[in-house]
């Protein structure tokens, strides 16, 4: 039967609309975690974290700083499946998190495998993925030119330097091409000038790979260069104050040392070591 004369054509719906916007890379809903204290205060329900609600979507380099023992590392674990929350909801990429699935972590000490060569810890760290054995040398030459060490792969861990044994971290993190990223203070053991490049090339490679991140630091010019966004954190309990926007450009282009001495970074980081210090104040 035919449409009835004069009724309204019905609304065309473009495929586009019909869909559902992708899921964040991170998405925590009022999590709260507790632990059980120790020692004069054995028995007792500590706040570590106390409902944090953040949302971090794809590509995106966000940062948490704070002073210690304001849960930022607790809040990693969180997001890396390593801690439960005791209230809250935490979800990676729409599905509760669990260690290693989609998601690379770097700690602030390198842990490789100090009787397996670079290539090897790579080898292992591909098996694990399932990546096929003829596969593994090409993707480990693939993963060790982006950290610039292209040739590296038959040198012992214990050969390299801190700054060369952390790329090496960073390689095996990216190894299962995660779609996120979660770095703990990786660069706090290094002196001044290895941090330095390394940040600067953090922050390029992961311009290129498009990959969201969540990265620790204390540091306020760390926090200004890498992120895109910077978390507050303030301590008893551990909850976020505040939530920085870094109007930087983020593109592979865009030479980082530059950036260091612009106005625009200095206002940004005389802001943020506003606020941290009011944080302090809130503790």
């Amino acid at each position: 039967m035919s449409r009835a004369e004069g009724a309204a054509p019905a609304e065309s719906v473009s495929p586009a609309e019909t869909l559902e916007a992708p899921p964040a890379a991170v998405e925590l809903t009022g999590v709260t975690v507790r632990y059980q204290a120790r020692g004069r205060r054995a028995g007792q329900a500590v706040t570590a974290v106390s409902d944090v609600s953040l949302t971090i979507g794809e590509g995106e380099f966000t940062v948490l700083v704070g002073p210690s023992g304001c849960g930022k590392t607790t809040l990693l674990r969180v997001v890396a499946g390593f801690e439960p929350a005791a209230g809250g909801t935490a979800s990676v990429h729409g599905a509760p998190p669990r260690p290693g699935h989609g998601t690379g972590l770097v700690f602030q000490q390198p842990r490789l495998f100090p009787w397996r060569t670079v290539g090897g810890n790579l080898a292992f760290a591909l098996a694990r993925h399932g990546l096929p054995r003829a596969e593994r040398a090409a993707r480990t030459a693939e993963l060790l030119e982006l950290v610039g060490l292209s040739g590296y792969a038959g040198r012992r861990t214990w050969e390299l330097s801190g700054g060369q044994q952390q790329r090496v971290a960073i390689a095996r993190a990216l190894a299962g091409r995660p779609r996120l990223l979660l770095l703990d203070e990786p660069f706090a053991a290094l002196d001044a000038l290895t941090r330095e490049r390394l940040q600067e090339e953090l922050r390029t490679l992961t311009a290129r790979t498009g990959t969201a991140v969540l990265f620790v630091t204390h540091s306020v010019d760390e926090a200004v260069l890498l992120g895109s966004r910077v978390l507050v954190m303030a301590a008893d309990p551990g909850r976020v104050v505040a939530d920085l926007p870094v109007d930087l450009p983020r593109d592979a282009a865009t030479d980082p040392a530059a950036l260091r001495g612009t106005p625009e970074f200095a206002a940004l980081r005389g802001t943020l070591s506003r606020t941290l210090r009011e944080a302090a104040g809130a503790a």
